[in-house]
């Protein structure tokens, strides 16, 4: 009971990151939240909680079929716990927040955020969680396309998450604001994400993933690997988008590579489980 009770939490802080990680990076809801009102506050928690008791009532938020009202209300106070645990994790990651700030500053920032996380707790484990079917006969794929699938799922969940990112002002700004030793922070973090969200929770065939025998299939070797190539299509696209030429410095190259890198890792874990 302990085990499943770990394998729905960790599922549902996977989906929190994967549906939340796009707004976490975005310096207009960095700036909303920080002017919200305490009944703007009230109201945005409110919404996302409706939204997760519908969430939860049309998929379920667990892995039971004692889907009643009570335990619907229930799981979605714990959906909304769990996004606002992930958004003020990644807000300190990012340095958006600091004991510094205004505690209304502080709130406000996290509640924000918390929506789109919460959701993603939500939504990951009723909808992309696929149950395992011991009787079924597991296709092993062969070592070389086992490991070309595993690398070009994540060459495209890297590419398309740090698309979207790399052309705004937020890698820079987060960038500058981190001290060296930040940047390993960040880089813990990355690997651990998507350790997470590959091998822990159980979204996709991780049956499958198991029995491939790619190059990277461990899972130490995979996360490395993924994360490896996750950075180097990060630094593409921040090239792509002359975030950085040939007269950036490379303190600086090193700094917007490792912050765009963390999304582009969370794009491409989800990459490698839609392959």
């Amino acid at each position: 009971m302990w085990r499943r009770e770990f394998d729905d939490l960790l599922n549902g802080i996977a989906g929190a990151f994967l549906f939340g990680i796009p707004l976490l990076y975005t310096m207009e809801v960095w700036d909303i939240g920080s002017d919200l009102t305490p009944l703007h506050m009230l109201l945005y928690l409110g919404l996302t909680y409706i939204a997760l008791v519908a969430l939860n009532r049309a998929t379920g938020f667990r892995r039971n079929s004692d889907e009643t009202w009570s335990r619907s209300l229930a799981d979605s106070i714990e959906a909304l716990a769990l996004g606002a645990l992930v958004a003020c994790f990644s807000l300190i990651v990012l340095r958006r927040v600091s004991f510094d700030l205004a505690y209304d500053v502080i709130l406000g920032k996290v509640i924000l955020e918390t929506m789109p996380c919460a959701i993603g707790v939500g939504m990951a484990n009723g909808l992309l969680r696929r149950e395992d079917d011991d009787e079924a006969q597991v296709e092993q794929q062969s070592f070389w396309h086992a490991t070309l699938v595993d690398a070009g799922g994540t060459m495209l969940g890297a590419t398309v998450v740090g698309l979207s990112i790399a052309p705004t002002d937020e890698v820079g700004v987060i960038a500058a604001s981190l001290p060296p030793w930040w940047l390993w922070l960040i880089m813990a973090a990355s690997l651990l994400i998507s350790y997470v969200i590959v091998f822990q929770a159980e979204f996709g065939d991780h049956q499958q993933r198991k029995q491939d025998r790619g190059l990277f299939q461990s899972p130490l070797s995979e996360t490395i690997a993924s994360y490896i190539i996750s950075l180097v299509f990060a630094l593409v696209t921040l090239r792509v988008f002359n975030q950085i030429d040939a007269s950036t410095s490379l303190a600086q190259i090193i700094d917007y590579t490792i912050v765009l890198g963390l999304p582009a890792t969370v794009g491409g874990a989800a990459g490698r489980l839609a392959v």
